[in-house]
């Protein structure tokens, strides 16, 4: 399992140091770049539902497979062909990789289930440190040509492929069918939305398009919900938010994963920018910008696995709510301090070490509070609100950057990044102060009742932990 995160982390931190080189010899400007990685997004968003729902239906192995086979696909497509066309094709490819998450999770959860806190909490820790792996590893072949680097993730794709053989498979029931007509809708709800919000103040907010658009987003969205409500077998199970637990941490997980994630691709187009070219920004290549990005996963591993310990000292919701605080100081601190290089980097290892926590608490919780056979549903869920928020926070950002580029330059206004800045943190505020509604089984006495309205009770795997079994 930790091989296939590998896989998904250096595929995750590989392609965005190379942005700003690539766009300069692909002739692709700082705009174009954010498009590229908000499509990445986009392709997260609206492969996680059909990926967790087919691996419910088929076999967790299975689908893993078929998702990994997808992303070194992709991979090797963008290193033999870099074109800007080949890029956007690659990155949806690439896309499959949020399926590698919750599918592991049904396996691990199957297999092991007293060691699914420990386990998820050790998978991301790896997840993050791959990235910042992967991003270094690609900017040292990219020093003499940016395309180059490119391939970093075709050797560990082989790799990825037989780890996933290797696999055993979980041994949940299977049934049900595949719902198309949701998948349908919700596949053009989403590109209505995330083309709006990342289109619209180039195209005008009142123009017809835009308007278009964003009415086919409601009417596609809220047909989407519709219909996943009363069908039997739901594409995403809608009514699982039905459960307060779980709608809190994946409500907490799309705030925090809006400015973590959505701002990866516009941190690297500030950390390139040139001074003397823009007026801001730190003017490093591609291997400088992945060693900044190697230290804020480090601080990311950090959070992530001093989150079981966080977590039995001080209790989840706590730990939830830390998270979405700590993003915001730090989006905060950028907004203030960016002038020097270490202001910059110590804003950003707040946000790299609170991307850790969030990481692994909500996947963990999302994983405990529903049955074995609805794990990877329910984790999928959560998978689901983190590539939303990916996305959409990816476009926003996007459409600051549009609305504030600097005429027959290219370049972005400064402006466009302290818009950026602060949307990130207002974002990762709300998203703590909704963490404080998160009720743990036994909080304020409402335990009973709500496992017995059907959350859950405690697992013994919980049991060990509370008693400090699991370090």
């Amino acid at each position: 399992m930790a091989v296939v995160v590998l896989f998904s982390g250096i595929v995750q931190g590989y392609l965005t140091p190379l942005l700003p080189e690539l766009g300069r010899q692909l002739h692709i400007g700082g705009v174009g770049q954010n498009n590229i990685y908000l499509l990445s997004q986009l392709a997260f968003a609206v492969l996680t539902p059909l990926l967790s729902r087919l691996g419910d239906l088929y076999g967790h192995r299975r689908m893993l497979r078929v998702a990994l086979a997808m992303v070194a696909g992709g991979s090797l497509l963008m290193a033999a062909w870099p074109t800007a066309v080949t890029l956007a094709v690659g990155v949806v490819l690439q896309g499959a990789l949020v399926g590698f998450f919750p599918l592991l999770v049904g396996i691990l959860r199957s297999r092991a289930p007293e060691r699914n806190r420990t386990g998820i909490s050790l998978l991301v820790g790896v997840l993050l440190i791959s990235i910042g792996v992967g991003g270094l590893v690609a900017g040292a072949l990219s020093e003499r040509h940016a395309a180059a680097g490119l391939w970093t993730a075709v050797p560990i794709a082989v790799l990825a492929l037989l780890a996933g053989a290797a696999l055993p498979d979980s041994d949940v029931p299977r049934g049900g069918r595949f719902h198309y007509g949701a998948a349908v809708l919700l596949t053009g709800g989403l590109i209505a939305l995330v083309l709006v919000l990342a289109q619209g103040s180039s195209w005008g907010w009142a123009a017809p398009l835009t308007l278009g658009l964003a009415a086919a987003a409601v009417v596609l969205l809220a047909a989407w919900v519709a219909v996943e409500r009363r069908s039997t077998h739901p594409l995403v199970s809608v009514r699982m938010l039905r459960n307060p637990r779980l709608a809190v941490v994946s409500g907490h997980t799309f705030c925090a994963a809006f400015g973590t994630i959505g701002f990866l691709g516009a941190n690297a187009l500030f950390l390139g920018a040139s001074p003397a070219e823009t007026g801001y920004g730190m003017g490093m290549g591609p291997r400088t910008i992945a060693t900044v990005s190697l230290a804020m996963v480090i601080a990311g591993f950090a959070g992530s696995t001093l989150t079981p310990r966080l977590a039995r000292r001080v209790g989840d919701r706590a730990v939830l709510a830390a998270g979405g605080g700590l993003i915001a100081l730090g989006f905060v601190g950028m907004a203030l301090f960016h002038d020097t290089l270490t202001q910059y980097l110590a804003a950003a290892l707040v946000v790299g070490f609170a991307t850790g926590l969030f990481e692994s608490i909500t996947r963990t919780l999302s994983a405990e509070v529903v049955a074995d056979h609805e794990t990877a549903l329910a984790v999928g869920l959560n998978e689901l609100a983190l590539s939303l928020g990916a996305a959409i926070g990816a476009a926003v950002i996007g459409a600051f950057f549009t609305a504030h580029a600097v005429r027959g330059t290219g370049h972005i206004g400064m402006s466009g990044y302290l818009w950026g800045w602060g949307a990130c943190a207002a974002v990762a505020a709300a998203g703590s102060l909704l963490a404080l509604r998160y009720r743990g089984p036994g909080t304020a006495g409402a335990a009973g009742a709500a496992d017995a309205a059907g959350n859950r009770a405690v697992r013994p795997s919980e049991r060990v932990a509370e008693n400090g079994g699991l370090a």
